[in-house]
Formats: structure tokens, C-alpha cells, sequence
């Protein structure tokens, strides 16, 4: 059962899952079951493993995305070729209550764990595949890899400049699919307690990242297409990134003509500029936004960043500072409030955010991010195999 410091029991510390998984979006799904207390018994290949171990190696020698995507994980190679290997997977799902795999399409069907057998075998189990484009359909055994999705699903023709599109700059394709993985698998947890029995759970990339396109799919309903604009808002003017006079960048928004005039009395001292003809609302404010901009950038060189955000701050108008990813590991607000732990890896302590949800009655868990088959032998005599029949395993290459 997983406890946290103090002895305290984790939500789903009652809950076994084993996961065929690789990349990101299966594994992230999973790291959060893993975060709520589950047992999760990651199955990776002999040698390698999972390949997102090996993108980089920029987290102190271990990947990044890997970092983020797998601590408080059991790690297990086996392969899933062999019969031996087989036997294994079988012997593991015998004792899980969640089944996550993000193989090739058809994969897990042709190594014989195919819905039917898995239903007939394990008749409570939760089973969660995560594909590309889902189970079926045209798209269905193309092969979808995070920016592909973003293209497909019309992120990049929304992302970037007036002048060049550009995918996002964080996976969010994956992180769509892993989502409504983790989301997905409570529903199925919360139905089986309610009336019993496992289910078949289909996620797909593709699916989810739509759901996401939702308000510039409705936009497009009126005949306009959403325009891209870099940092700046699609329709809201002045909101977004405008330079000051010592080289830093200032991001803000107006939200309403209110706000316009406090901010013209504020934080420019300049009260008239709020019934210039050209900027008097909000619609021609966007309509002559590069003149706006103009306007404002002249006015905010004779200061510093600092200065303006005092400004903003008198004036309560809202603001940001454009952080990098150096700042962001700084940031006052995850200092103050404690939002970095330390997790174990096999390069060492590496730090680790704090799930986004928080509660006092489950204190995050940071158990460590495991080596390649780390814990193979273990969960082998958990299973039942001696000690020869684990050292014959390895000389066959099964694990």
C-alpha cells in the first residue's frame, strides 16, 4: 500500500497497474495514478527500454521527458516475443486492477492479449488503450507523433506569427492523450466500484487534442478563420508582450473600458490618451493595434520593467514577466508555496514538481524514477519464480 511521509495512505494506493507504455502520453497518465498512490509496474523492453529514455540526457544525464513522465514507477523488462515473456504479463495482469498499453496499432492483439482474451481472462480489469487516431477509421495504423497530431488537428495553423506557423512549444498533443487517459481510467475505477466489472477504455491523441480545438473550431463556424498572433491576443488589444525601456518585456491585458482608463491614468499618467479616437474601445483598439503599440512602446522606453509592473500593480491591471525556463525553477510563486520535492534517480536527485492538484489529506509522493528493469528480479519472486528460473530468463533474453 503507498504511504507518504507520516504513514498516510494514498488514494489509489489500493490499485495495481501495469503498463506497456512508451513515450510520453501512456506514461504520463500513468505517473499520475502513480502520484495518487497506485502501483505502477512499468513493462519496457530488454536493453533499452522505453524509448524516451534516450531523447536527451539534459536532467542531469537522465531524459528530460522521461524525468517528468515516470517517477514513483516499477520498472520490468520482458519480452514480449518469448512465451516466457508472455507467461510473465499474464502472471502480472492476474494481479492489476488497470491495464494501460500505447504499443503500435494492433500490437497488443498479435502478442495475444487482444479485449476478448484480456475480458474473458481478467473480467475486472480496467483496459486503456492510447493510440494516434483510434481504433478505426482511415487514419487508424498511421503512425502520430506529438507535432503530426498538432498539424492534423489544426494547432499549427493557429500557433505562431501572422508570418509562420509553429507547433507549440510543450507536447500538447500528448498531453491531451494522457489526460484523458488518467481521467478516463478514474471513471473506470469509480464505475467498477459502483457496479463491478472491468471495462475497455479507447483514447486516442488525435481525439483529444480535438477536444481542445474546440473554441477555434467554433470561431471557424462564423466563416472567419482564428488569425495567428504570436503572443498578442486574437481579438483583445493591448494584451500581450510590449517592450520597456531597459530591453525586458512587459505582458498585460485589458479586459474592459474600465480597466482602459485607469491604465491610461495609472500606469501611463496620461488620462487623455484613454479618448483618442483611434484607441477609444476595445474594437478600435484592435483595428489600429500596431499604432497602439507604437504608442505605448514609446511611452514605456522612459522606464524599466520594474517600474511599469509597479504601475500595473497600483493600477491592478494584469501582468506578467516573460520568464525563461532558468527563471521558471525560481519562480517566487513555487518557492513560496514549496512546489519543488526532490525525487531519486538513477543519476541522482533531481527535482520534481508537486501535482497540480493539492489536498492535506494526500501530501505529494516522490518515490524515484527507476533504472531500466530495476526491479525485474523483484517482481519476478513476487510472482512465484525461483531464483534458477529467474537467472534462465536472463540467459534467454527474456528479461
Amino acid at each position: 500500500m503507498a504511504t507518504v511521509d507520516g504513514g498516510m495512505s494514498l488514494p489509489l494506493s489500493h490499485v495495481t497497474v501495469v503498463s506497456l507504455e512508451q513515450a510520453i502520453a501512456a506514461p504520463l497518465a500513468t505517473r499520475h495514478l502513480a502520484d495518487l498512490g497506485a502501483r505502477v509496474i512499468k513493462v519496457e523492453r530488454p536493453g533499452g527500454g522505453d524509448f524516451a529514455r534516450h531523447y536527451d540526457r539534459a536532467a542531469g544525464g537522465l531524459c528530460s521527458h522521461f524525468a517528468w513522465a515516470n517517477r514513483s514507477k516499477e520498472s520490468i523488462t520482458l519480452d514480449l516475443k518469448t512465451a516466457k515473456g508472455k507467461e510473465v504479463l499474464a502472471k502480472l495482469l492476474e494481479r492489476a486492477d488497470v491495464f494501460v498499453q500505447n504499443l503500435a496499432p494492433g500490437a497488443v492483439g498479435r502478442l495475444g492479449f487482444d479485449d476478448d482474451r484480456l475480458q474473458a481472462d481478467y473480467p475486472d480489469l480496467i483496459i486503456c488503450h492510447v493510440s494516434g487516431y483510434g481504433a478505426d477509421g482511415p487514419y487508424r495504423d498511421k503512425k502520430a507523433y506529438d507535432l503530426l497530431i498538432q498539424a492534423e488537428t489544426g494547432v499549427v495553423s493557429v500557433t505562431g506569427t501572422e508570418e509562420e506557423a509553429a507547433k507549440t512549444g510543450i507536447p500538447v498533443a500528448d498531453l491531451a492523450g494522457g489526460m484523458y487517459a488518467y481521467s478516463s481510467i478514474l471513471a473506470g475505477l469509480l464505475q467498477r466500484e459502483r457496479s463491478g466489472g472491468g471495462c475497455v477504455l479507447q483514447v486516442s491523441l488525435f481525439d483529444g487534442l480535438c477536444d481542445w480545438m474546440g473554441f477555434p473550431a467554433y470561431f471557424a463556424l462564423g466563416g472567419e478563420r482564428l488569425t495567428r498572433n504570436g503572443a498578442n491576443h486574437a481579438s483583445i488589444a493591448p494584451y500581450g508582450p510590449y517592450a520597456t525601456g531597459d530591453g525586458r518585456t512587459v505582458l498585460f491585458s485589458i479586459q474592459s473600458q474600465r480597466e482602459w482608463e485607469q491604465f491610461c491614468t495609472v500606469v501611463l499618467e496620461r488620462p487623455e490618451f484613454a479618448g483618442d479616437a483611434r484607441f477609444v474601445d476595445n474594437t478600435r483598439r484592435f483595428k489600429n493595434k500596431e499604432a497602439l503599440r507604437r504608442e505605448l512602446e514609446s511611452i514605456f522606453a522612459d522606464f524599466s520593467a520594474a517600474e511599469v509592473e509597479s504601475r500595473m500593480e497600483e493600477a491592478q491591471i494584469a501582468h506578467a514577466q516573460l520568464r525563461d525556463m532558468e527563471a521558471f525553477w525560481e519562480h517566487p510563486q513555487l518557492q513560496a508555496r514549496g512546489r519543488i520535492g526532490e525525487v531519486a534517480s538513477p543519476v541522482g536527485p533531481l527535482p520534481a514538481l508537486h501535482p497540480a492538484t493539492t489536498s492535506d489529506e494526500w501530501p505529494p509522493r516522490f518515490d524515484p524514477i527507476p533504472a531500466t528493469g530495476e526491479h525485474t528480479r523483484a517482481l519476478l519472486t513476487e510472482l512465484g519464480y525461483g531464483l534458477e528460473a529467474v537467472e534462465q530468463m536472463k540467459r534467454d533474453g527474456v528479461v
